[in-house]
């Protein structure tokens, strides 16, 4: 028996700009049989995800074929014919009225453009990845008769839609709603036979390449000795790096003089261009009026942060929100590091308190009990290697590549009906 033609899948993500949702759909493509998922792609416009889903920056091509869509605005005050920056948020009222009004149009516009491009390539399935997408796939799915994934990576969305949200979520155009974590799934409890929690993978063979040699010490003039303590990420004020760079101060003000030597704090990653704030900026500003400007370092954004990583002692997630499952937790523990983190979101369906790392459940953000955690751990290395090892067999056992493709690829065969 001849086997029947791939499902033609078009997935939606909602931004070019670097972050989890963008490299966890990487990972989801990644694994996904092209014998049984044909995959299309469709972003706002080339950048940093777009490079990584055809291969250009590391890892492999995952895509079979790739749209750009303009009118899929990713800030609703955006200029016409650029993406956003800063100095933006600074225009003069008028014109930011302005644009804000065109772009409302060009998400209308955005609507068409996806319904045309799913009837014209006879795809099967819409996948949405991200808050805005979910929105234009429900009225693609409406407009077409094609049935819309919603893959949910938030835990809340802004009041102003929530009405509207929890309508799409219940109606029949969306088929399927994926949530990377149970924090995820509180939003839907009045959609709940749609709904499947699959949490984030990743290829663990591919990303412990033993190509990928560690650089970090080798890049600070740091010793074998050293401590280093480390987090990578967007630097956003929810991301808590305050909550972070306080904790390192208390951590340093319990060492000794030799111990505050042989310590190292270090952050990967900047602040989006199209984030009002820089955060960075702030954040460094705080390290110096702390006196960390020796010992808490932002290394910058790097396309590839397993060579980075691959030097931390211990890797250090700080959110203070509802997070709905960072993917920086995941690959810290895929590269056998211990993770201490704030019990928020989907944090702690990652990381098991007292075997992978510590969870601090301090409220509000229990700046003393992070600073406790790490002092634990800079004062145990033996206790660093066992939680390291543990997050890695977790990683293994738990987030594995295949079997995530195969969990998606059942929703999506389950969403076109062609499998209960």
């Amino acid at each position: 028996m001849s086997r029947p033609p791939p499902v033609r899948v078009l997935f939606v993500n909602d931004t070019a700009r670097n972050g989890g949702p963008g490299r966890s759909l990487y990972h989801l493509l990644r694994f996904l049989d092209p014998e049984v998922i044909e995959r299309g792609v469709v972003l706002p416009r080339p950048g940093p995800i777009s490079r990584l889903l055809t291969g250009e920056e590391t890892y492999r091509r995952v895509v079979d074929e790739l749209y750009f869509a303009p009118s899929m605005v990713e800030n609703p005050i955006q200029p016409w014919g650029r993406a956003m920056v800063r100095e933006d948020f600074d225009a003069p009222w008028p014109l930011r009225g302005a644009r804000l009004g065109t772009n409302l149009a060009r998400g209308s516009l955005a609507v068409l453009e996806l319904a045309r491009l799913v009837r014209r390539g006879g795809y099967r399935v819409v996948y949405c990845n991200g808050t805005s997408a979910n929105f234009w796939g429900a009225a693609v799915a409406r407009m077409t008769g094609v049935p819309a994934i919603w893959h949910v990576r938030y835990t809340s969305v802004p009041g102003v839609v929530r009405a509207l949200h929890r309508r799409l979520a219940a109606s029949r155009s969306v088929a399927r709603i994926v949530c990377v974590s149970r924090a995820s799934t509180e939003l839907f409890s009045h959609a709940a036979s749609k709904l499947r929690v699959v949490h984030n993978a990743l290829d663990l063979e591919e990303f412990r390449s033993p190509s990928v040699a560690p650089r970090l010490r080798r890049e600070l003039g740091l010793g074998d000795d050293a401590v280093i303590f480390g987090s990578h990420g967007r630097i956003l004020r929810r991301k808590g790096f305050v909550e972070m760079i306080r904790a390192a101060r208390l951590v340093l003000d319990r060492s000794t003089g030799e111990e505050q030597e042989r310590t190292a704090f270090v952050v990967l990653g900047d602040t989006p261009e199209d984030f009002r704030d820089d955060h960075l900026a702030e954040c460094r500003a705080l390290v110096k009026e702390l006196g960390l400007e020796r010992r808490f370092l932002f290394l910058g954004y790097r396309a590839d942060v397993r060579s980075i990583v691959l030097d931390f002692d211990v890797a250090v997630v700080p959110s203070v929100y509802e997070d709905p499952l960072p993917r920086a937790a995941l690959e810290s523990m895929a590269l056998g590091k211990p993770v201490v983190a704030f019990d928020v979101g989907g944090v702690g369906e990652m990381v098991e308190d007292g075997a992978t790392g510590s969870l601090v459940r301090g409220r509000p953000p229990d700046v003393r009990g992070l600073a406790d955690a790490m002092v634990r751990y800079a004062k145990d290395p033996g206790l660093r290697r066992r939680h390291g090892e543990a997050g890695l067999a977790r990683v293994a056992r738990d987030f594995a590549g295949p079997t995530h493709g195969a969990i998606i690829a059942g929703e999506i065969l389950r969403a076109a009906g062609m499998a209960s």
